[in-house]
């Protein structure tokens, strides 16, 4: 099932990215994407809305909360979002092995940190 995801700033001035929802004009399973600033620059971090009283990517946002819809973003941001939401890692490219796809390693799917490489391009 193919979901269309938005990035977008709403009325508070947080950015937002989350599943478009056209029938209930409003975006599901939403994460909050904060800055962090570090000796080296930006980073970027994915998180549920509701943390940190809520752990899942639950947070539903209705459409009139939003100031503005980014008609644009880098599809990397897409995939890790779908990643943190789903607890899998995504392959990016061809099979890349067992190993490339992060099956039987710990820890090594849905956790997003580091997203500042994708501001750098």
């Amino acid at each position: 099932m193919a979901y269309d995801i938005r990035l977008v700033k709403l009325v508070n001035g947080e950015l937002v990215i989350g599943k478009f929802d056209a029938e209930a004009d409003a975006y599901k399973d939403v994460a909050a994407l904060q800055t962090i600033p570090t000796q080296q620059g930006v980073q970027m971090m994915l998180m549920p809305y509701g943390y940190p009283f809520e752990q899942g990517f639950d947070g539903v946002i209705e459409r009139k909360h939003v100031i503005y819809e980014y008609k644009s973003f880098p599809d990397d941001l897409k995939t890790k979002y779908m990643e943190a939401c789903s607890n899998l890692t995504l392959s990016t490219g061809g099979l890349g092995g067992v190993g490339g796809l992060g099956l039987g390693k710990p820890g090594m799917g849905g956790k997003v940190s580091d997203l500042s490489s994708l501001l750098k391009k």
